[in-house]
C-alpha cells in the first residue's frame, strides 16, 4: 500500500509518499509561496495538481495533518462531509492552520474523489490530560457550553518524539517520564508520562505558552480588554495582533525567523537579543515546571526546526539546569545538527536528545491503520 501524506500550511504544501511495506519514502518535497505573486501556483488545488503531475507512483490513500479537532474528534478518522464540517467549527481557534488543512482536503476531494482520506489531529495526543491540567478557572457554565478546555497542539510531533525516544533509550514508554520540546515557528513543550501527554504549553487555541514566530505566547489576560479599550480595538483587531503581529516578530522588530534573529543578535541588535533571551527563558521555565509535574525526568527531547538545528538555543535552554540533573555535552550539542543523537554529558542524570520529528510517518501509519480497520469491518 502506498500512502500520500499532506501537511498544508497557509502558503505551502509539504508532501511525502510512503510505500508502507518497509515504510520507504518514494517521493517528497515542498511547494511554497502559494498565492504569492511570484509563487508557482495560486491555490492549494493547483499545488496538489502540480504534486500529482510530479509523482510517478500510484497511491491508495491520502493522510492529512489537521491541527484542531475540537472536543469530538479525539482520534484519527477517515474524512467525510460531517468530519469536514466539524473541523470547520474550530477554524477560529486555529486560524493559521485549520483553513489551509481544509484546503488540502478539499483539493484532494476535487481532484481525486474516489481516494479515501484520513485526518490525524494535533490535539489527539493530549486528550488524556488530567482534569487538573486541562481545566481553566472560569465559570463551569462557559466551559461546558463552549467546550472550553486545554486541547494542546503539535501532538503528532510530540507523540513521535516520545515513541522514538523510548525506542532509542530502551525505556518502556508506559514507564518513561519525558519532556518533549517542539521548537519551531510554532513552539510547544509537553510533559509525557504513561505514554501520553499529561500537560502541555498551548491550550484552547494556538496562542498560549512560548512566544512563537508571530503568536504571543502567554500574556496577562488583562492586557486584552485594556488594549481594546485604550486603542478602540475590535475582537478581529486583537485577534490579528495576537496571532499575526506578536511573538518573536514583535520582540525582535525584525523577523519571525529564528535564523534571522540569531544573526541580528550576533551583531548586538538589542531587540534581537531580547527576543532570543525571552524565548529561551520561557522554554527553560516550562521545562522546570513540567519536571516538577512529572515528579522526575528520564529524558529531555528536542525536535522540529529550531530544536533540531540550532545548538545555541539548546545550549541556552539547558544552562543552569543542573539541579534537575540536566547537563549538556557542548561537543555533542554542536555535532548533531540535522541528525539524531544524544547530547547529554556523562554527568547528566537526565538524557538529552535531538530527534528529527517525523509527523508524516506517524500520519501514514495512522492512515494505514484506519483503512485496515475499515476493510476488516467490511469483510467481517
Amino acid at each position: 500500500m502506498n500512502i500520500l501524506v499532506l501537511n498544508c500550511g497557509s502558503s505551502s504544501i509539504k508532501f511525502r509518499l510512503y510505500a508502507m511495506e518497509g515504510e520507504q519514502i518514494l517521493a517528497g518535497g515542498l511547494i511554497d509561496r502559494i498565492g504569492e505573486e511570484e509563487g508557482p501556483v495560486q491555490n492549494h488545488r493547483e499545488g496538489l495538481r502540480l504534486i500529482l503531475d510530479r509523482l510517478d507512483q500510484d497511491f491508495q490513500a491520502v493522510g492529512h495533518r489537521v491541527v484542531h479537532g475540537g472536543p469530538r474528534l479525539h482520534d484519527p478518522v477517515l474524512i467525510t462531509k460531517d468530519i469536514i464540517a466539524e473541523i470547520c467549527r474550530y477554524n477560529e481557534l486555529a486560524p493559521l492552520h485549520n483553513p489551509p488543512n481544509l484546503a488540502g482536503i478539499e483539493a484532494v476531494a476535487d481532484l481525486l474523489p474516489t481516494v479515501p482520506q484520513a485526518a490525524v489531529f494535533d490535539t489527539s495526543f493530549h486528550q488524556r490530560m488530567p482534569d487538573h491540567a486541562s481545566t481553566y478557572a472560569i465559570p463551569r457554565f462557559f466551559r461546558e457550553k463552549h467546550n472550553i478546555r486545554k486541547f494542546g497542539f503539535h501532538g503528532i510531533s510530540h507523540e513521535y518524539l516520545a515513541h522514538r525516544g523510548s525506542a532509542l533509550l530502551g525505556i518502556p514508554l508506559a514507564k518513561a517520564r519525558f519532556i518533549t520540546c517542539h521548537l519551531g515557528n510554532g513552539t510547544s513543550i509537553t510533559a509525557v508520562a504513561g505514554g501520553w501527554s499529561i500537560d502541555t504549553t498551548i491550550g484552547f487555541g494556538t496562542l498560549a505558552g512560548i512566544p512563537m514566530g508571530t503568536r504571543c505566547g502567554d500574556i496577562d489576560p488583562a492586557i486584552i480588554p485594556f488594549l481594546m479599550e485604550k486603542e478602540s480595538l475590535t475582537t478581529s483587531d486583537i485577534s490579528r495582533i495576537l496571532y499575526y503581529e506578536s511573538g518573536l516578530l514583535a520582540l525582535s522588530e525584525t523577523s519571525n525567523d529564528m535564523r534571522s534573529i540569531i544573526k541580528e543578535a550576533s551583531a548586538q541588535n538589542p531587540m534581537a537579543l531580547l527576543a532570543l533571551e525571552v524565548y529561551c527563558y520561557q522554554v527553560k521555565k516550562f521545562i522546570g515546571a513540567f519536571a516538577a509535574a512529572l515528579g522526575g525526568l528520564d529524558a529531555l527531547i528536542f525536535g522540529a526546526g529550531i530544536g533540531e538545528n540550532v545548538p545555541l538555543i539548546r545550549e541556552k535552554v539547558c544552562s543552569n539546569l543542573g539541579l534537575l540533573g540536566i547537563h549538556l555535552d557542548p561537543d555533542r550539542n554542536g555535532e548533531v545538527v540535522g541528525r539524531e543523537g544524544l547530547i547529554s554529558s556523562p554527568a547528566s542524570r537526565v538524557k538529552i536528545m535531538v530527534i528529527p520529528t517525523n509527523e508524516e510517518l506517524l500520519i501514514a501509519r495512522e492512515t494505514k491503520r484506519l483503512l485496515s480497520v475499515e476493510a476488516s469491518g467490511m469483510t467481517g
